[in-house]
């Protein structure tokens, strides 16, 4: 296998998406609002991208957090609240807070199994500061490294329960972000000893996750030269050494104009870097092409987190109440915000 996931341009394979991901074999695959269309069209879809890679076990990922980032929408599809609803439920009473956590990614967690998804990019573990950039805002859980932590960890767990694999993200911290990753590069001033105490305390609470994925920023303490993605320094000593993380770590999208150079020279320094595994999102098959030609055979220590990453489900018991039943229970907690 290849060390990266890449995705595909429609809602449904090409002959020459197909063969082209059958000659790289990409580690697994991930899916966006323009790939989904109707509950047997994307379970068609899902069942194509692995078989075209030979794999029916091929991860399959997606981005359904909740509030605006979710690429499955109704009518078919359960539109879950954000991140920031149940922080500020939790607000209100955190006990409350903590089931709607629960309930709601059991909920999301039915609507992935049924479409055949084995992955979610979610939670969401950057704080919300005040000047916090809206491409987090809501998605952030809190402001308190401790809420993050507590209600992320529900939310990591109850998906290991019901059999999809979370991935905490962004890594080392997103919260202190001015600007939008996806538009430009932000730069984090803050220095070491504060971000450790508060932006990190998250991730290393949550470090035993298997699945993580790195933050296009720059955190001047630390490596003022290059992004977290591409950055031994930010990899080596902050992600792996100080927050604890040994699990599979895959960049943030590749596209983003937070980085500079050609795809090829992006994939390559975050390879260098020590990422594990390039994450593609475009669909766009030239594009593909380029990353798939600086990215190598996977290497052991990465194969060795991908195999780990698996065993985490065994043992595992999916919540035994309905969808119905959890919606039902849910509304009643979000029904608290409104009065």
């Amino acid at each position: 296998m290849k060390p990266v996931i890449f995705s595909c341009e429609g809602p449904a394979l090409t002959e020459e998406e197909r063969q082209f991901f059958k000659s790289e074999d990409p580690l697994g695959f991930i899916l966006f609002g323009r790939n989904v269309e109707a509950p047997d069209q994307l379970q068609s879809l899902i069942r194509d991208l692995r078989d075209s890679v030979g794999r029916e076990d091929a991860p399959v990922l997606v981005d359904q957090e909740g509030g605006r980032v979710q690429r499955l929408r109704s009518p078919h599809w359960y539109e879950a609240p954000s991140f920031g609803r149940i922080g500020a439920l939790y607000d209100l009473d955190p006990e409350k807070g903590r089931e709607a956590a629960q309930l709601a990614t059991q909920l999301i967690s039915a609507d992935l199994l049924e479409a055949g998804f084995s992955v979610n990019c979610s939670p969401c573990l950057d704080l919300a500061f005040p000047e916090t950039s809206s491409v987090i805002g809501d998605r952030s859980f809190h402001r308190k490294p401790a809420v993050v932590a507590e209600l992320g960890a529900i939310v990591a767990e109850t998906y290991m329960d019901a059999g999809i694999m979370p991935v905490i993200k962004h890594m080392p911290g997103h919260g202190r972000a001015l600007v939008d990753s996806h538009i430009e590069l932000p730069s984090v001033a803050a220095d070491l000893s504060d971000l450790s105490e508060n932006d990190f305390a998250p991730f290393k609470s949550l470090s035993q996750i298997p699945w993580g994925m790195t933050a296009h920023i720059v955190f001047e303490d630390i490596d003022p030269s290059r992004p977290a993605t591409q950055s031994s320094k930010v990899i080596g000593d902050i992600i792996r050494k100080k927050i604890g993380f040994d699990g599979l770590l895959l960049t943030d999208d590749l596209n983003m104009e937070a980085l500079d150079g050609s795809l090829a020279v992006r994939a390559e320094r975050a390879l260098e870097a020590g990422v594990d595994i390039i994450l593609h999102c475009s669909g766009k098959l030239a594009e593909m092409r380029e990353v798939a030609s600086a990215c190598p055979y996977i290497r052991t220590d990465s194969l060795d987190r991908y195999q780990r990453s698996r065993q985490v489900f065994e043992d595992r018991k999916p919540f035994e109440r309905s969808s119905e039943e959890a919606k039902t229970a849910l509304n009643r907690l979000l029904s608290e915000l409104d009065r």
